[in-house]
């Protein structure tokens, strides 16, 4: 019988790794039905989108924990802990509960494996035994409503096993083309696999071929579909020191300069679509929400490894941008939330993502780069990325160790060359390194 959290870390890492996602529910939804459909005994929206799935996940959940619910919450990627995936009343659950329903799933998990065994397929997943365990540990506390992020796509995605009561769908990029689709509408297309019948549809802004694609399949299945600009939409978003003011047009109401202490433009967009979600999931689109509610929601609503502010002497900030879209509203944030500070980008890069559209759309944001590598063999090799970075940083590219040196590094070029901020950013692997490694330090003052 396991005895630590590390003992079912290590349990879940011996299985197929998270990136190598099988395209298949029935394994998942044959361990469910085994553990009791978890998964039924609590009302759900689902979130699912290329960027800001996390931030808007977190921000649903939220508003939603402020109406006296009790709440889950699901995420993933986590950056320095297991149990940051896994929330109850937006605490990460303890060691204790992980390891405890752990062991209480576990027998079904290996019967199942057996079964696939038996059939010639693999066994479950490191996705789908965690996806398995969060419905489990959500089932026993037990929860009201969940705010569920997909891990990748949606059709196939091992949290596709639940229905969601309210789809939302966060903006939608090129990202995983190998295991999603070469096009922004294919992508769509599984994303939107997450729509079930009866459910009411949020979707933010979406370029067109994308929108038709949601709007097809809502449709065919959905009660409503409701989108960013028509129906809802964030505006008068000003910078505000330490986050940012903006007002909100949606589907019940408008509610009129809020704050969080979130930066960027993106982030009020994503408030704007967990508004809207929430309105839709406690009643249909009609009901507004008491002005109370939202705004103390969102002035203590955080969203860690999304353009965090770790120190201010240098300012220095993490990032979890990952993609061409990501570190375009990382630039746009930057400029506006920032004043375009003389910075050193921190750059780490996974080998599955599209570098060269990543450092070129950061070009003009960054005055030096120093080329790092997160502990993982999905990295992209430094001198791979460095060769890459001379072509828009001529003369200013430095190629460092992992991220902890690349952060000393970095720190030493800005005392000797007044730079004004630090950029660690690149993927959330990077980004899980980096807080560690502030933690670390902190530790030992």
């Amino acid at each position: 019988m396991i005895k630590t959290v590390q003992e079912v870390e290590q349990a879940l890492l011996a299985r197929i790794p998270e990136h190598q996602l099988r395209p298949r529910l029935e394994p998942t939804a044959r361990a469910a039905a085994l553990l009791g459909d978890p998964q039924k005994l609590y009302r759900i929206i689902h979130v699912t989108g290329t960027n800001g799935k996390t931030s808007t996940t977190r921000m649903i959940e939220r508003l939603l924990r402020e109406h006296s619910l009790r709440t889950g919450r699901f995420t993933s990627p986590h950056l320095t802990r297991l149990n940051e995936r896994i929330a109850i009343d937006g605490e990460s659950i303890s060691d204790e509960i992980m390891v405890e329903i752990w062991n209480d799933i576990e027998p079904i998990l290996g019967l199942v494996d057996a079964e696939l065994d038996a059939e010639g397929e693999l066994p479950l997943t490191y996705f789908e035994a965690l996806t398995l365990l969060a419905f489990a540990i959500f089932a026993d506390a037990p929860i009201d409503v969940l705010a569920l992020e997909v891990g990748m796509g949606g059709e196939w995605d091992s949290t596709n096993v639940a229905d969601g009561d309210v789809a939302v769908l966060t903006p939608i990029d090129m990202d995983h083309a190998d295991r999603l689709g070469n096009t922004v509408a294919e992508i769509a297309k599984t994303k939107a696999g997450i729509i079930k019948p009866g459910a009411i549809v949020v979707s933010a802004a979406q370029e067109p071929s994308a929108l038709a694609e949601l709007q097809s399949k809502a449709k065919s299945k959905a009660d409503r579909f409701t989108s960013y600009g028509p129906d809802f939409e964030a505006f008068n978003v000003v910078p505000d020191g330490r986050g940012q003011r903006f007002s909100v047009r949606s589907l019940a109401g408008e509610y009129t300069d809020l704050f969080m202490p979130l930066y960027g433009e993106h982030q009020a967009q994503n408030a704007a679509l967990a508004i809207a979600a929430v309105e839709a999931f406690l009643g249909n689109g009609e009901r507004r929400i008491l002005d109370d509610i939202v705004r103390v929601a969102f002035a203590d609503v955080a969203s860690p490894g999304r353009l965090q502010v770790l120190g201010r002497d240098p300012l220095t900030l993490v990032d979890g941008a990952h993609n061409p879209h990501g570190v375009r509203s990382l630039a746009k944030a930057l400029e506006t939330n920032f004043g375009s500070p003389k910075a050193i980008g921190v750059i780490g890069v996974l080998a599955d993502k599209n570098s060269e559209e990543m450092l070129e759309t950061l070009s003009k944001s960054f005055d030096h780069v120093v080329i790092t590598a997160a502990k993982t063999e999905r990295a992209v090799e430094q001198s791979e990325l460095a060769s890459i970075a001379e072509k828009y940083w001529p003369g200013e590219v430095t190629v460092s160790g992992g991220v902890a040196l690349s952060m000393q590094v970095a720190r030493d070029l800005a005392k000797q060359n007044d730079f004004e901020a630090i950029v660690i950013t690149g993927s959330l692997s990077v980004v899980g390194e980096a807080l560690k490694t502030i933690q670390e330090e902190n530790n030992e003052d």
